[in-house]
């Protein structure tokens, strides 16, 4: 667990007047944005499984101010660890990394990205931006221009729970590129994510998708 999720949850436990609370996944630290917590370890043991199943669906907000190689669609490659804490994305798919993503242009120079992550690699969105030559701006670890802040921001969660689905929405109030009326306006008219012709997957990647083992950057409760 970060520190900063540290943080949070003793922060949200003092809110709350309780003495238990279960962190469900994790977002990078600079990554601001949607945080699910359990307050039983029986509603965290099911949205964990929902995670490591891939039944949740995550949607994340990145600002670029470079054009990527292409306008939409999948990036998929294997994670290896490089050095400083860097990864890189490799051409092999043993255990991949898959993310989707639609880009669209803001204002010159500036572009807005929706991102799905089917995956939940460490890293996962700000390596396959990178890759496409568009580093997120303020993401310096990964080569992107210095900004006031690092522009990704966990924007949706819809998750499975008991026979409902539970749909969660952080708006982006802090960063001066997240609070333009640019930005705003195309909040604004961007289609309902879960309904966007999100690029098929193959059913052989799909399987190793579905088995990939890397359930804990999912899955965090008090014992880690």
């Amino acid at each position: 667990m970060h520190d900063s999720d540290r943080g949070i949850v003793s922060l949200l436990k003092s809110q709350l007047n309780t003495s238990d609370l279960f962190l469900c996944h994790r977002l990078d630290t600079e990554t601001s944005g949607c945080l699910c917590l359990a307050k039983t370890s029986s509603a965290a043991a099911i949205i964990g499984d929902a995670f490591a199943h891939r039944t949740v669906n995550k949607y994340y907000l990145a600002i670029t101010d470079a054009k990527p190689q292409k306008k939409q669609g999948t990036v998929i490659g294997d994670m290896k660890n490089r050095r400083r804490g860097q990864h890189i994305l490799t051409k092999t798919r043993e255990n991949p990394a898959v993310t989707q993503f639609f880009s669209y242009g803001l204002t010159p120079g500036i572009r807005a990205s929706l991102v799905k992550p089917l995956t939940g690699k460490t890293h996962q969105i700000r390596v396959a931006l990178k890759s496409l030559g568009a580093p997120i701006l303020g993401d310096t670890h990964y080569n992107g221009t210095s900004a006031d802040r690092m522009y990704l921001h966990a924007w949706r969660l819809s998750i499975p729970f008991e026979g409902e689905t539970i749909s969660i929405t952080a708006p982006t109030e802090s960063g001066l590129h997240f609070t333009t009326s640019a930005f705003e306006q195309w909040i604004a008219e961007l289609d309902e994510p879960d309904k966007l012709a999100w690029p098929a997957i193959a059913p052989s990647l799909l399987a190793k998708v579905c088995s990939s083992d890397d359930v804990s950057h999912h899955t965090s409760t008090k014992h880690n």
